[in-house]
C-alpha cells in the first residue's frame, strides 16, 4: 500500500500505456497546429494590418525546416559515423579492474 493505493498490474498497464501513446498524441497535435497555421496563417493582432508582407508558410518555412532538418541529421550521421568516440571521456576506455577503486572515487 502506498498511499493508501496499490499499485497493482491494472495501474502499471495505464502507466504504460499512458506513457507509449503520449508521444504519438503529441505529434499527432503537432501535425495539427501546422496544417491550421499553414491553412489559417497566424492570428498576431499585431500584425493584422500588415498583412500585404505576410510570407506564406508553405514554400518559404516547409523549405528552410527541411533544409536545417537534414543539414543537423547529416552532421550527427557523420559524428556518429565518422568520430564515435569524439565526445566520450578518456576513462570510458580503461579496462575494467572490479579490484581496483578508480582514482576520482574518495572517501569523504
Amino acid at each position: 500500500m502506498w498511499g493508501g493505493f496499490s499499485i497493482n498490474n491494472a495501474t502499471l498497464t495505464r502507466f504504460f500505456s499512458l506513457h507509449y501513446l503520449l508521444p504519438f498524441l503529441i505529434t499527432g497535435i503537432i501535425g495539427l497546429h501546422l496544417v491550421l497555421l499553414h491553412t489559417d496563417g497566424s492570428s498576431d493582432p499585431l500584425t493584422l494590418a500588415a498583412t500585404p508582407g505576410k510570407t506564406a508558410f508553405h514554400p518559404y518555412y516547409t523549405l528552410k525546416d527541411t533544409f536545417i532538418f537534414f543539414v543537423a541529421f547529416g552532421l550527427f550521421g557523420a559524428l556518429v559515423s565518422y568520430a564515435p568516440n569524439l565526445l566520450g571521456h578518456s576513462d570510458n576506455f580503461l579496462p575494467a579492474n572490479p579490484l581496483v577503486t578508480p582514482a576520482h572515487i574518495v572517501p569523504e
